[in-house]
């Protein structure tokens, strides 16, 4: 079994920054695809970003693009997620989720392990 943690979440104002980290447990963490997802309240849980085991292979909802990047360090089984130009509606409960196959799968049902989420409040 895979156990994630997040942290990093708190509150900003509108055009700040917060970086998210996800610390991973498992010695084959190297091997696994890894994503974001947020949740708004009332909202159905939405894709933010993934990245393949090697980071040879990185894609972000179109939305988020130039404002989000995804990194991971193998070595400290953790990945990241830096936010910029933090907008109110970036708002939501964010989740670090992994899978163990070699594709790059943008949907939460194709995910196998998730994080307990860490809360994200921008404000205007």
């Amino acid at each position: 079994q895979v156990q994630l943690v997040e942290s990093g979440g708190g509150s900003v104002q509108t055009g700040g920054s917060l970086r998210l980290s996800c610390a991973a447990s498992g010695r084959t963490f190297s091997s696994y695809t890894m994503a974001w997802f947020r949740q708004a309240p009332g909202k159905e849980r939405e894709f933010v970003a993934r990245i393949s085991w090697s980071s040879s292979s990185i894609g972000y909802a179109d939305s988020l693009k130039g404002r989000f990047t995804i990194s991971r360090d193998n070595a400290k089984n953790t990945v990241y997620l830096q936010m910029n130009s933090l907008k109110p509606e970036d708002t939501a409960v964010y989740y670090c989720a992994a899978r163990s196959g070699i594709g790059y799968a943008a949907t939460p049902t194709q995910y196998d392990y998730w994080g307990q989420g860490t809360q994200v409040t921008v404000s205007s």
